[in-house]
């Protein structure tokens, strides 16, 4: 078994190009509050629980051999979980009283008025005018998680258009490099532990050791409990190190997706999937919540009104489950035991979701919500229906969110 990384007073993160080092912090400050304690104020808070995009700053990220910037949302990222990373902030963007081509192009297309949100926008902007691979314009949708209450959409949407191909500089330069890995750590403050184990046994010895440990991976839940709720944890496990949840293989018999990617990971991998996983995806959260959010916390919540249980019920999907006893598979229709209460138990943690084939040759998913995007869901289903050399319906999946009930009907 490897080796926790020793308990440390401090973390150490690289910050607008710059090395900053953190002591002190509880461990549940969030990375917008510690900005704006160092007077990078750009990043705002308008409603901590990352439905506004205004606290947006970008991570930098792997992208193959090279590397991306990730937009995310810093009111819902614990100070610790920056730990190693490489961060940019609005700040950083303009050089030598020269505004860069984001900003400039929110400021002539008229995109801001009040300047609550800008800096939140002209992040997310940014990181898709870097976006490797981007030919053409900018994709709108990359603002989705970005919201204005006064300018409105049409000046934001022409600055976004008006822009071109990542200009030479420092930025471009820099995505020709690796980006940082997340490594293993431990972090302690007066009111708490941080830990994030690069290992499988190492995560499972951590939480036998502490019962009262809490599980966290991209935070996007938990982050809105202790933000909103006041919510205390006083020992918090990071499974964002752990390589046995961060697989991805497609082969003949089945797709398997660890728990830990990201939703917006599992969208840039799984490049042979239906159609149905783009519908899924559009209407899952915004662009920011997929850029940190996993599969494996989305389902642990057992949220009644979660999006990914009902495509996943409608796969036929089962669960790999790694505890103190070892693994074992279940089907993911017996997972949830009422609401967010799971058949996991005390020192056991989701490592990869595995989806049989031959897939579905008819499914679809559909979502109701008060915004048709950005929002959570009023009611979501996903139908499935699988069909026999005759043509016939072999069996059908009509799996809803919150119901007593999800079964497959043959």
């Amino acid at each position: 078994m490897g080796l926790q990384a020793p308990a440390s007073q401090a973390l150490s993160f690289v910050l607008n190009g710059e090395p900053v080092e953190v002591r002190g912090a509880a461990v549940q400050t969030t990375l917008l509050d510690y900005l704006r304690a160092r007077g990078l104020t750009g990043s705002k808070e308008g409603c901590a629980e990352g439905e506004c995009g205004a606290c947006t700053v970008v991570i930098v990220k792997e992208h193959g051999a090279q590397s991306e910037y990730c937009a995310v949302n810093s009111c819902l990222i614990l100070l610790p979980a920056a730990a190693g990373q490489e961060i940019y902030t609005v700040e950083s963007l303009a050089s030598g009283g020269k505004l860069h081509e984001a900003q400039q192009a929110m400021a002539s297309a008229g995109g801001s008025q009040c300047g609550y949100c800008t800096p939140g926008f002209v992040m997310s902007l940014f990181a898709e005018q870097y976006r490797p691979g981007r030919a053409g314009a900018c994709d709108l949708h990359a603002l989705g998680g970005n919201l204005c209450r006064c300018t409105g959409y049409r000046p934001i949407r022409d600055a976004a258009l008006s822009l071109g191909p990542a200009p030479a500089g420092r930025f471009l330069e820099r995505l020709s490099q690796p980006a940082p890995p997340v490594a293993a750590m431990s972090y302690t403050s007066p009111d708490g532990l941080f830990s994030r184990p690069g290992t499988l046994s190492e995560c499972l010895s951590l939480l036998a050791e502490n019962p009262g440990a809490r599980l966290i991976a991209g935070a996007t839940d938990l982050a809105v409990e202790s933000n909103l709720r006041g919510r205390k944890f006083p020992h918090l496990v990071s499974a964002e190190a752990l390589p046995d949840l961060r697989v991805f293989e497609d082969s003949l018999e089945s797709v398997e997706i660890g728990a830990g990617l990201t939703l917006a990971e599992i969208g840039a991998r799984w490049t042979g999937a239906p159609e149905v996983l783009s519908e899924w995806l559009t209407l899952f959260a915004s662009p920011l919540i997929r850029n940190r959010a996993t599969l494996g916390g989305n389902l642990g919540t057992a949220s009644p009104i979660g999006d990914a249980a009902p495509l996943l019920l409608a796969l036929d999907a089962e669960l790999k489950i790694a505890g103190p006893s070892g693994f074992r598979i279940v089907p993911l229709d017996s997972f949830f035991l009422g609401y967010r209460r799971t058949l996991l138990e005390a020192g056991e943690l989701l490592v990869s979701v595995r989806i049989p084939k031959p897939l579905p040759v008819a499914i679809r998913f559909f979502k109701a919500s008060k915004r048709r995007l950005d929002d959570i869901s009023t009611v979501a289903a996903c139908f499935a229906l699988r069909l026999d050399r005759a043509g016939r319906v072999d069996a059908a999946w009509l799996p809803f969110p919150g119901a007593s009930n999800k079964q497959k009907t043959n």
